[in-house]
């Protein structure tokens, strides 16, 4: 079993920079494939980036792109996002998740999930 555990969400204008970070335990996630979703209100949770287990691939959403930025550090078994020029349009709870196989953007796919952290950009 992996536990995975986000912080770093917050309330942050318009252009704002926020970190994310998702802490495992229970069991090393080197071999893991790491993902960060996101659901905003009313919304369906979406993909937002991933990072391979080495870390020398990533994955991002194209409304992400170019802002934000994934990374791990295998040696303290956490995985980070940051986010750079935030928009309120990426307000929403984000949540860390896990999976060994599958597809990067597929959900159902995912083994471990976080229970989320909020974040919220004001105008």
């Amino acid at each position: 079993q992996v536990q995975l555990v986000e912080s770093g969400g917050g309330m942050v204008q318009a252009g704002g920079s926020l970190r994310l970070s998702c802490a495992a335990s229970g069991r090393t996630i080197r071999n893991y494939f790491m993902g960060w979703f996101r659901q905003a209100p009313g919304k369906e949770r979406e993909f937002v980036a991933g990072i391979n287990w080495s870390g020398d691939s990533t994955y991002y959403a194209d409304s992400v792109k170019g802002r934000f930025t994934i990374s791990r550090d295998n040696a303290k078994n956490t995985v980070y996002l940051q986010m750079n020029s935030l928009k309120p349009e990426d307000t929403a709870v984000y949540y860390c998740a896990a999976r060994r196989v599958g597809r990067v953007q597929a959900l159902n796919e995912y083994d471990y999930w976080g229970q989320g952290t909020q974040v919220t950009v004001s105008i």
